[in-house]
């Protein structure tokens, strides 16, 4: 699976560690930034993240900030994506399986480099159920973006 991921500077640093346990997972892995520790706004960071989902160059996205709060606000400013914070194994996996996440969130100041790697995984294996309750949400979520002004 080709995933993006993206971070601020608050994410720098625990980001190396997810792409490269991403690549061991053996997906492929395209890092929208940022590139340095250097200060840089996460809705810019989010914007490209869920460009790449839209437009299909990428099946998911990881965004890791702060507290993934902010990254999990500002990709779900976009239509058709579902961002979701995530610092616990259930949380990361569920939000796939039941609501069909296509971006998590993580936030670095709050889980070490072991647990965001347990995240990772459980995202990354996880698939969206065939029970049609889930789906029925689902769709109701898209009417929601439909609606949007």
């Amino acid at each position: 699976m080709r995933i993006v991921i993206g971070s601020d500077h608050a994410g720098f640093p625990l980001k190396a560690t997810i792409v490269e346990h991403i690549r061991s997972l053996g997906h492929e892995v395209h890092d929208a930034g940022s590139y340095d520790p250097n200060p840089v706004d996460f809705p810019d960071i989010a914007k490209t993240v869920t460009s790449a989902i839209n437009e299909g160059k990428a099946a998911r996205g990881v965004m890791v900030c702060g507290t993934g709060v902010g990254a999990s606000i500002a990709a779900n400013k976009v239509k058709g994506i579902r961002a979701a914070v995530c610092h616990d194994v259930h949380s990361a996996h569920q939000s796939v399986e039941h609501d069909d996440v296509n971006v998590m969130c993580i936030g670095a100041q709050i889980v070490g480099a072991w647990l965001a790697k347990d995240l990772v995984t459980a995202y990354l294996k996880a698939e969206f159920s065939t029970d049609e309750d889930f789906r029925r949400r689902v769709r109701k979520l898209a009417e929601m973006d439909e609606a949007r002004r």
